[in-house]
């Protein structure tokens, strides 16, 4: 059993910065993708950013330049640094990733999702 638990989303002004953050728990052998995936209302979820075991990253070209992801390898943890926000960057924040279990079976695991609201 994998668990992904988001936090640090919330209420921004425009121009503003917030820093997500995931951890995962539970039966880890390894974790290669994590992702991060948004969702607005009325619209399908997207990719917004990847990084890989090896450090490689990427974006979706409307937050390239702003956005950043990071990971710490020791701790399970993904992070999402989103600068200089826009109303559209309004959505759910889901993480996502492929997790090596003990069992060596490799499952596509998400979290519950984190609110993120741009507005004046």
């Amino acid at each position: 059993q994998v668990q992904l638990v988001e936090s640090g989303g919330g209420l921004v002004q425009p121009g503003g910065s917030l820093r997500l953050s995931c951890a995962a728990s539970g039966s880890i052998f390894s974790i290669n993708v994590m992702d991060w995936y948004r969702q607005a209302p009325g619209k399908q979820r997207n990719l917004v950013a990847r990084i890989v075991s090896g450090g490689s990253t990427n974006y979706a070209d409307s937050v390239k330049g702003r956005f950043t992801i990071s990971r710490d390898s020791a701790k399970n943890t993904v992070y999402l640094q989103m600068n200089s926000l826009k109303p559209e960057d309004t959505a759910v924040y889901y993480c996502s990733a492929d997790v090596m279990n003990t069992a060596r079976s490799t499952i596509r695991s998400w979290g519950q999702g984190t609110q993120v609201t741009v507005s004046s």
